[in-house]
């Protein structure tokens, strides 16, 4: 009983600490509409945000840490009665990491990066900070966190959601809310594509659309999971 408690309050918090940051950087960063600016806008704002952005950014790469145990706890649990669990556990703290390596470039690349460009004096240092802030930016941020790192977090929601329907866990409502919340936040990685490929069909309310539904069904798992007796 303990346990489950235990876990309900870890998806909770969770995904409530997640909110909190991410909800300040679309007040005072303009995220994520800022990523689709120019990147001499985007370095240029950065700086302006100062250390208050710069926290905010690791705020946001860490308070997901509840998430981890919490997956690894789910999957403890779970995985007598549903085998893949503990194959599920696994790629969803791989998700995870992967996401915050990713975020975390806002708070120990980005700054430099944002310094160099908006003191700069002469044109070549500009462009150098411009292209490096691309290749970071694709890298870290494109290829690990909202590529790798969703599609990982995308892959546990459903193997978890397929379980509880398996099991009876919960009502239908909340299995197939973590499913059509999975298959909105898979249409997201089209505009992952569209960086590289122009004209790619994107559908930009894919990637706020879904991770939100993916927040309220983490906060309706933990409730649920206090909810119950044993499992």
């Amino acid at each position: 009983m303990k346990v489950t408690l235990g876990t309900g309050w870890l998806f909770i918090a969770g995904a409530i600490a997640l909110f909190i940051p991410y909800t300040m950087l679309t007040i005072i960063f303009e995220y994520p509409n800022i990523l689709r600016q120019d990147t001499a806008i985007i370095l240029t704002k950065f700086h302006e945000g100062g250390s208050r952005l710069i926290w905010t950014w690791f705020a946001f790469a860490i308070t997901g840490i509840p998430l981890l145990p919490a997956y690894i706890l789910l999957g403890q649990k779970l995985e007598a009665k549903s085998p893949f669990m503990r194959t599920a556990a696994t790629i969803g703290v791989i998700g995870l990491i992967l996401q915050m390596v990713g975020l975390l470039r806002w708070t120990f690349v980005v700054p430099v990066l944002a310094d160099t460009f908006t003191s700069a004096t002469d044109e070549p240092t500009k462009v150098a900070a411009i292209v490096a802030f691309k290749t970071i930016h694709q890298f870290g941020g494109v290829i690990l966190g909202e590529h790798l790192g969703q599609l990982f977090t995308i892959a546990w929601t459903v193997m978890v959601s397929l379980s509880f329907a398996k099991l009876k866990l919960f009502p239908k409502w909340v299995n197939g809310l973590g499913l059509v919340g999975s298959f909105i936040y898979l249409l997201a990685q089209a505009e992952l594509f569209a960086t590289v490929i122009p004209g790619f069909p994107v559908w930009k309310m894919a990637g706020f659309i879904g991770s939100t539904l993916w927040l309220v069904w983490l906060v309706v798992v933990g409730i649920k999971l206090r909810s119950l007796q044993s499992f």
